[in-house]
């Protein structure tokens, strides 16, 4: 085959694409036909030396933006010493003194202890795996429209068959869902408590519950939050019947809505608190942190994996911890947030921009939906997908989520130059605008 190369001599867009689709297969889905060749904050360069703005993050694992200097300056300290060990063979003082860190500002109540792990399934499934040792019991609930990962728990656990079910046969047992509260279907906090009641008379008894998980706000489904009332009457549920609240903060966590963990917007905390993407500043490592007498319940052994904890992600998430208070990014993550849902209102306004609707967001995990007609309610996935593409033309790299595909998040680094937060929203704005 003859490839295509662009005026540098590099392999172009369209001649990856072709080899990707010989080489990779389709299962792993990719958002854009872009492949990257470099990046730098918020830009990213392509294979063909095009500048884009990233307000897609690696799906919220850039808060610190890509490459930031003292991430890059601790992991490359790292690699001078030693790349990996297995902390159950060899441990090693970055692992510990990041669980110390974390331990420390995690919103749980009394003493907590931390562990690492490589990804946010494994976070989500250790999680649970810790619930079910502290608690003997089996059952789990979590909620619809949430997204939890691809293993065949966490698949079991995630609120959404398509894609993430629909061919993967029989879901692991002893899942239930409750509808998540989102006013556009119809389901308030009084509907979800209700089903959640029915649940535990008809399905699965409380004394069976090892666990209820969510996210304090949706990610895939929508970036909707969790309402106060709904966390306060999970909490009181957890303590009345032995259950453990787990949060999941995979994509919520280290200051993308405006706090280190989300948990902190609520008056009430959670037992266990679930870890990843942003914690490394885009090294693979996730964690969990929970109350120091439940994570001790695990018999030596029982948790763990090869290579949980790399030397190389806690350099870089020790870094990131420095970087998030020494920059100030939760503060960071209100100010932008402020910004583009003040921006997002003026177009909402305009009749010349595709109607939307909904904007929302805590800190700076923002997002909006596209609907069919201005003023109405009824979900245009399809305009999502167009909105994406537009604004991919522009030079803006936009993801879209939802239920019905049809919500648009802004996930830009925390980290993002001032001139460049504003030509992204007005890339966005290009993006929306019904007349060019």
């Amino acid at each position: 085959m003859r490839e295509t190369r662009s005026e540098d001599g590099m392999s172009s867009n369209t001649d990856l694409l072709t080899r990707r689709t010989r080489a990779v297969p389709r299962g792993v889905s990719t958002a854009t036909p872009v492949f990257a060749d470099r990046a730098e904050n918020a830009r990213l360069w392509d294979a063909e030396g095009r500048e884009y703005i990233d307000f897609a993050g690696g799906i919220a694992v850039l808060n610190t933006g890509h490459r930031h200097p003292k991430v890059m300056q601790a992991a490359a300290a790292q690699l001078e010493r030693f790349t990996h060990t297995a902390f159950q063979v060899c441990a090693y003082e970055s692992y510990v003194e990041l669980a110390e860190k974390l331990n420390a500002r995690a919103p749980i109540a009394g003493e907590a202890k931390s562990i690492f792990f490589t990804t946010g399934a494994e976070a989500v499934e250790n999680a649970v795996k810790i619930a079910r040792a502290a608690t003997g019991r089996s059952a789990v609930i979590s909620f619809s429209g949430a997204f939890h990962g691809r293993t065949a728990l966490t698949m079991a656990l995630t609120g959404k068959v398509a894609p993430y079910k629909q061919q993967f046969g029989p879901s692991t047992p002893d899942v239930f869902h409750v509808p998540f509260p989102v006013a556009r279907y119809g389901v308030d906090v009084d509907t979800a408590l209700l089903v959640l009641q029915h649940i535990l008379r008809a399905d699965v008894g409380a004394d069976r519950v090892a666990a209820i998980v969510l996210e304090p706000v949706q990610g895939e489904g929508g970036f909707h939050q969790a309402p106060p009332e709904l966390m306060r009457a999970l909490r009181t549920l957890c303590d009345a019947n032995g259950i453990m609240l787990i949060a999941d903060e995979v994509q919520t966590g280290f200051a993308r809505t405006g706090k280190l963990f989300a948990m902190e917007h609520y008056d009430v905390q959670a037992d266990l608190i679930t870890m990843a993407k942003s914690l490394a500043g885009g090294f693979p490592l996730s964690g969990v942190v929970g109350r120091a007498e439940l994570m001790d319940k695990v018999e030596p052994g029982g948790l763990g994996g090869t290579y949980g904890g790399s030397p190389i992600g806690c350099a870089a998430a020790l870094a990131v911890l420095d970087v998030i208070e020494q920059e100030r990014l939760c503060e960071r993550a209100n100010t932008l947030g402020a910004r583009a849902k003040a921006r997002l209102e003026e177009l909402r306004r305009r009749n010349d921009m595709a109607p939307i609707d909904d904007i929302r967001g805590l800190g700076s995990m923002i997002a909006f939906d596209l609907v069919s007609e201005r003023g109405g309610a009824a979900p245009d996935g399809a305009a999502a997908k167009r909105v994406t593409a537009r604004a991919l033309e522009r030079g803006l790299i936009l993801l879209s989520c939802g239920v019905s595909g049809e919500t648009i998040r802004l996930l830009y680094p925390l980290t993002i130059e001032d001139d460049l937060f504003e030509s992204g929203l007005s890339r966005l704005e290009e993006a929306l605008s019904l007349t060019s």
